[in-house]
């Protein structure tokens, strides 16, 4: 089917009104693929032109071949059409009277001779320890590519991020104070280029100096500057021990993670911080001083006042965070005295998600095991289960096993069901939603 443009009547003094007359887009004028008015025609190496966003799509889904002739190509690099677009933007000019716009002339995409020239002045911009130059260079590199999802893939291509993390880790080993602008501005733009941390950037990202260097910028930034700074360090310390541990030891690193999440700044910035202080806690070195760390900041209690209204990514990571908080007797201890835990946690369950149902039934399971009954406890029972059974506990845990979860989930919620099952006829229950009501701890 031919689309076509509709004709605008001439009026004189004044924009005309739109009529039934149209005007047809010439065939050699529309892309074979979206049909439409090329706006930045190229052609490929079997001589076909195609719309440069139409094509990269179809080159981007893995395609290697001419939509039209089938041809394997010879190169997936096409080669602007000037000639068409010139063409095209005369017919546009021609058809103006009948409400047709002008084709913009599209920005010239970055080439691989531009990048590395780019990325050579910044080298010896760095190896001369010029901080302002460096800091120019780098504004050019995060304007490139917000310019367009074409420049930033060629940027990418370079070395382009090891080149700014071997920056960061050169004007971290010397003063914090000196050198923060050009800090500020690498960390800047590897969040844009994240996607692409490669091993060698996460070596230079995670030498001392570097971590330090973020550690002290997560803790005396502005809030763009702490929002980088934990994204860098969750990509960073991501499935590597040893550099985790490291974090964990410098001074007021984990002062700088709860911070986030108790001022939170973005959604964003408050799952890298909850990734990071999860794979914390699960650190083979991580001792009980860092878990009271948390505690002690108050972390508990405000895990669970973000659980009562938060999305499913982050409900699930701070679950997770809590989960293995109360691993520990004092984690256990703050989970006790707070209101919010037994409504929050059976309100998870079979709400949020598979992951989210397991946490949350893995907290239950631990606080009502290791919780403290009989003689212990000056002779009272359980009163986690008892609050565990007001709040609908032993329905949802007969739901989940209906439902289907993991051997592991289904061996805690069997486990929980016997335990609940001595204080049923002693319970009255209500119903979860009533938890509203409830008073959050201002801790």
């Amino acid at each position: 089917m031919i689309s076509s443009w509709r004709k605008i009547r001439r009026s004189s003094n004044k924009k005309a009104d739109v009529s039934n007359i149209e005007v047809s887009i010439p065939n050699h004028y529309r892309c074979p693929i979206s049909l439409e008015l090329m706006k930045d025609p190229v052609t490929l190496s079997t001589g076909i032109t195609y719309d440069r966003a139409s094509i990269e799509t179809w080159i981007e889904a893995g395609n290697r071949t001419c939509p039209i002739t089938n041809q394997v190509l010879k190169t997936l690099e096409p080669i602007p059409n000037h000639t068409l677009r010139k063409m095209i933007q005369d017919w546009c000019v021609d058809n103006s009277s009948y409400g047709i716009e002008r084709i913009p002339t599209p920005r010239i995409p970055l080439s691989s001779h531009e990048i590395s020239e780019i990325l050579s002045r910044l080298v010896a911009a760095q190896q001369r320890e010029d901080a302002r130059g460096c800091q120019e260079i780098i504004a050019k590199i995060v304007a490139l590519a917000k310019e367009s999802e074409r420049n930033k893939r060629s940027i990418l291509e370079k070395e382009t991020i090891g080149i700014l993390a071997s920056s960061f880790e050169a004007f971290s080993k010397t003063s914090f104070d000196n050198n923060v602008g050009v800090l500020e501005k690498i960390l800047s733009a590897l969040t844009i280029l994240i996607s692409s941390l490669d091993g060698e950037a996460k070596y230079y990202l995670g030498s001392n100096s570097s971590l330090r260097c973020m550690v002290w910028l997560l803790n005396s930034g502005d809030l763009s500057t702490r929002r980088n700074a934990v994204l860098v360090l969750k990509h960073v310390l991501s499935s590597d021990q040893r550099k985790m541990d490291e974090f964990s030891d410098i001074k007021e690193s984990l002062e700088g993670l709860v911070k986030l999440i108790k001022e939170p700044i973005c959604p964003t910035t408050t799952k890298a911080s909850l990734v990071i202080i999860y794979n914390t806690i699960l650190s083979n070195k991580v001792n009980e001083k860092v878990v009271t760390k948390f505690i002690d900041m108050g972390l508990v209690e405000r895990l669970l006042e973000m659980l009562v209204d938060s999305e499913r990514s982050i409900s699930e990571k701070a679950l997770g965070v809590l989960d293995g908080i109360c691993m520990y007797n004092q984690g256990r201890e703050k989970a006790y005295a707070n209101a919010l835990t037994m409504p929050v946690l059976v309100k998870k369950i079979l709400r949020v998600s598979e992951l989210a149902t397991e946490f949350s039934v893995s907290i239950l399971w631990n606080l009502s095991k290791n919780e403290k009954t009989g003689e212990e406890n000056n002779g009272s029972g359980s009163i986690v289960l008892t609050e565990a059974l007001q709040v609908g506990a032993f329905q949802k845990l007969l739901l989940l096993l209906q439902f289907g979860c993991s051997e592991r989930t289904k061996e805690k919620a069997s486990d929980l069901l016997k335990m609940l099952n001595v204080h049923r006829d002693t319970v009255e229950c209500i119903d979860t939603k009533d938890f509203k009501n409830l008073k959050r701890s201002l801790n």
